[in-house]
């Protein structure tokens, strides 16, 4: 590649512009094409790796289908002061250590929660910490009153190896554990059973407890609203224990947003919305693991755009990172991951789905807050989708989406800057930032 200079024509370069202290500007010529290009940074106070900046992550309480084998804490039968309760070599030797690393090396403070999958198999109605099955009993007796102080001891636990949880959900998919393969670890919950649950023992289990942990209910598919959010916080009780409604994608595409999440939200404005689990390549005739594959970040981008718009307050992926079969998974339910590891090579792969997640997680931080949009003229054909944000540091964040085939010019006005003319490329996303003045 040559640059073409004629007697009227020639590429220049603009005078030298120092930097603001503790910011430096960069100039670079590449092979592909980058002439004197200038850009600007700032200098780092420390060494740690910026990343794309995850802060929200979310733990299985002992075992998931993500597991390699089915476990509990307790596997004592009929040890109702849960004193054999013990963490896993798996917590010990793999969930903390881990943990401990990203919270060193992150950026901002991580918000942790949990979520249990099943109880001890004594507990459970089919005697099995696998399989369709209900706590034994009714709420408020024995067995639901130990199941509450197994959430607290796990939360002793971890606390011990300095590990605290922001909130921890009710129960992973309640009512999709009665549609799930035999061998999955489920305990099935209506919400009329979640609610009674929450109000004799899980909240005032927690309410004693020492730990300032949240509680989240649902943590299931968005077709169940807003009738769960209707049957536990429309308790004054129920309400009073709960802090927000956890929000799995899966079955996103039977009922639209705005007859669950806005429903939801305007039924109950004082409790937040918060997606907690989503991955592709689940019941695919693909491959699980699609290395590469663009349409699956686009996927990610889409639901969080579409959610952030109504409501929502947060997005979590369901796994950090999946071997080349999309598990370990004992129950063979592999999927995809934005990170996939390759430990034969010692090598792993960023997939499209991490950089997606990137432009939100990397720019659009805690405490940020949704702001209106308004868009002058659509294209039926080629419709953008974004959101908009104001950080806490008054940094406006703007993440556009094009997932139509060609180049979609816009604008972007903001009546105390001013108006740029731009294009958001073919099967691309964006994010934007600017100070107003």
């Amino acid at each position: 590649m040559v640059c073409v200079c004629n007697a009227t024509y020639c590429d220049t370069l603009d005078p030298v512009v120092l930097p603001a202290p503790g910011t430096y500007v960069k100039y670079e010529s590449s092979k592909a094409g980058k002439r004197l290009e200038r850009s600007e940074g700032s200098f780092q106070h420390n060494t740690k790796t910026p990343g794309i900046e995850y802060n929200l992550v979310r733990l299985p309480m002992a075992c998931s289908d993500f597991s390699v084998r089915p476990y509990s804490y307790d596997d004592v039968p009929h040890d109702y002061e849960l004193k054999h309760f013990r963490l896993a070599e798996e917590d010990v030797k793999m969930k903390i250590p881990l943990l401990h690393r990203a919270s060193a090396m992150s950026r901002r403070p991580l918000s942790l929660y949990a979520s249990p999958w099943t109880s001890p198999a004594w507990m459970k109605s089919n005697g099995d910490v696998r399989g369709k099955g209900t706590l034994k009993g009714q709420a408020g007796d024995k067995y639901h009153k130990t199941w509450a102080n197994y959430f607290v001891k796990f939360l002793d636990e971890y606390a011990k190896h300095n590990v605290t949880f922001w909130a921890v959900t009710a129960q992973n998919e309640p009512l999709a554990a009665l549609l799930t393969p035999p061998q999955f670890p489920t305990i099935a919950f209506t919400a009329l059973q979640q609610r009674d649950f929450v109000i004799h023992d899980l909240g005032p289990a927690l309410a004693r407890s020492p730990h300032p942990t949240r509680l989240i209910i649902l943590d299931d598919q968005r077709i169940h609203l807003p009738h769960w959010a209707k049957a536990i916080l429309g308790n004054a009780t129920g309400a009073r224990y709960v802090a927000g409604v956890g929000v799995h994608w899966y079955l996103d595409s039977i009922v639209p947003a705005s007859c669950s999440l806005d429903a939801t939200h305007k039924l109950f404005p004082d409790h937040f919305l918060l997606y907690t689990e989503a991955c592709s390549g689940f019941l695919t005739l693909r491959s699980s693991v699609s290395l590469g594959c663009w349409e699956r970040g686009d996927h990610y981008s889409h639901s969080i755009l579409t959610v952030l718009n109504h409501f929502v307050a947060g997005w979590t992926d369901w796994n950090l990172a999946l071997d080349l079969q999309g598990g370990p998974n004992w129950v063979k339910n592999y999927v995809d991951s934005p990170v996939i590891v390759d430990s034969s090579k010692d090598v792993f792969y960023k997939q499209p789905m991490f950089y997606h997640l990137g432009h939100f997680s990397k720019f659009i931080p805690e405490g940020s807050r949704r702001v209106g949009l308004h868009s002058s003229r659509r294209c039926l054909l080629c419709q953008l989708e974004h959101v908009a944000a104001l950080r806490p540091d008054g940094t406006l964040v703007l993440v556009v989406l094009n997932r139509f085939g060609l180049d979609v010019p816009f604008g972007i006005r903001d009546p105390a800057v001013g108006f740029i003319n731009t294009v958001a490329p073919a099967n691309s996303i964006q994010t934007y930032l600017w100070r107003q003045q």
